[in-house]
């Protein structure tokens, strides 16, 4: 695997792990409720920004269709009998 691929990968696995833009968005939410400090709102409003939100969304489908990509190769290599 290259430089490259590498980068991919770690990029691909950062995304499927890390907690969608709706939870952090919901999670600060909670927290702005409970204690509305100024740099907490702050975030929320920053995580709740229809843009990031449309981001993480596209980070995430992209991450997946990958991730479909390889899997339907290794099957095709599979199934041609290697």
């Amino acid at each position: 695997m290259d430089e490259a691929q590498a980068s991919g990968q770690a990029w691909r696995d950062e995304v499927s792990l890390r907690p969608t833009a709706e939870q952090d968005r919901d999670a600060l939410a909670r927290l702005v409720e409970v204690d509305a400090d100024s740099f907490e709102v702050e975030l929320y409003e920053h995580a709740a920004d229809p843009q990031v939100l449309l981001i993480d969304r596209a980070q995430r489908s992209r991450a997946g269709q990958y991730a479909r990509h390889v899997r339907r190769l290794l099957e095709r290599h599979r199934r041609q009998g290697g």
